[in-house]
């Protein structure tokens, strides 16, 4: 084998095909119903939550998908696999359209699974997923985040990766009174539109205490370096281990970039976002949305005349 020469250029960085998609945790948020079924397995309009992260994964060109998952999400593994039986019944009836629904989630891409032992936090469950990663860069995206599909902040966070190595996360501005719900990222500038160099994190800070408006929200391209962090990263806040805790370590480098995320973003972990984002996407829908658009008009026009003390104008 002929030894490259001294001056060549390093090879380019191994193109991301991998993703991994936490789904462990006990969902007691929407509580009775998650009781016996995986929140992420809550549908949205009329597919589960989980399956348009995975559409975004496939879509950005990642055909790699490993699922971290638990004890009782069982009804994950099976929607992303084939349904003889359901398919075989479809196929009688000539129902091309709910036969294509069927199988699309089993044809996104090549779906594996893990099972995380102990609820041990998000950093343990991407610490799970090394053995499948291997040294490769991965993304990870987390089901409560569900982003509009016409946008491309994946491919986007892929792109800067590519040039620029190191870890990329997504971040979003949010209102100070927020920001205790999120990772906060301090920032400096980076020499490019939307991308900011990351100098610090910090998991769920107090208002006074968080060093920006900069939240991390559900999506990550993280470095494999990330694995050899989250070995050594002691539980953290809740007694987890935080992968924002590992990430401040691989920042302090200089490794670490964030894309300041400006558009639409569904937080389907709140139940009222949940439902707004339900009534959104059913509103959007050409099948639906104008039967829907029309009924919920009315409804709001009855409910508004039904609000207490409310006045007749022409009086």
């Amino acid at each position: 084998m002929i030894a490259p020469h001294p001056s060549a250029p390093a090879a380019p960085a191994r193109t991301v095909r991998k993703a991994v998609v936490p789904a462990a945790g006990l969902g007691t948020r929407f509580l009775p119903a998650t009781k016996a079924t995986p929140k992420e397995m809550l549908p949205v309009v009329d597919k589960p939550a989980i399956q348009y992260v995975v559409e975004e994964a496939a879509a950005a060109g990642l055909d790699d998908v490993l699922m971290v998952t638990g004890r009782h999400k069982r009804a994950i593994e099976d929607h992303f696999d084939h349904a003889f039986e359901l398919e075989q019944a479809l196929t009688a009836k000539g129902d091309t359209v709910r036969l294509d629904a069927v199988r699309d989630p089993a044809r996104l891409a090549s779906i594996h699974h893990i099972r995380q032992g102990e609820p041990l936090g998000l950093g343990h469950a991407v610490l799970c997923a090394r053995r499948h990663v291997g040294d490769q860069p991965f993304a990870v995206l987390l089901g409560d985040d569900l982003i509009d599909p016409r946008e491309t902040l994946l491919s986007r966070m892929l792109g800067v990766r590519d040039r620029r190595l190191g870890s990329v996360v997504a971040l979003m501005e949010v209102p100070p009174e927020q920001i205790h719900r999120y990772g906060c990222a301090a920032v400096e500038p980076a020499g490019e539109e939307d991308v900011v160099r990351v100098t610090g994190l910090v998991e769920k800070p107090a208002r006074q205490h968080a060093p920006s408006r900069y939240a991390v929200i559900g999506r990550y391209v993280l470095d494999p370096a990330v694995f050899s962090v989250l070995e050594r990263t002691p539980p953290g806040r809740g007694g987890e281990i935080q992968l924002t805790d590992a990430l401040q370590e691989l920042a302090a480098g200089g490794t670490v970039h964030g894309v300041v995320f400006k558009g639409l973003r569904h937080d389907t972990g709140d139940k009222a976002d949940y439902l707004r984002t339900v009534v959104r996407l059913a509103c959007e829908r050409p099948d639906l949305g104008p039967e829907f658009v029309a009924w919920l008009r009315r409804f709001l026009g009855e409910l508004d005349g039904a609000r207490p003390g409310r006045r007749d104008v022409a009086a």
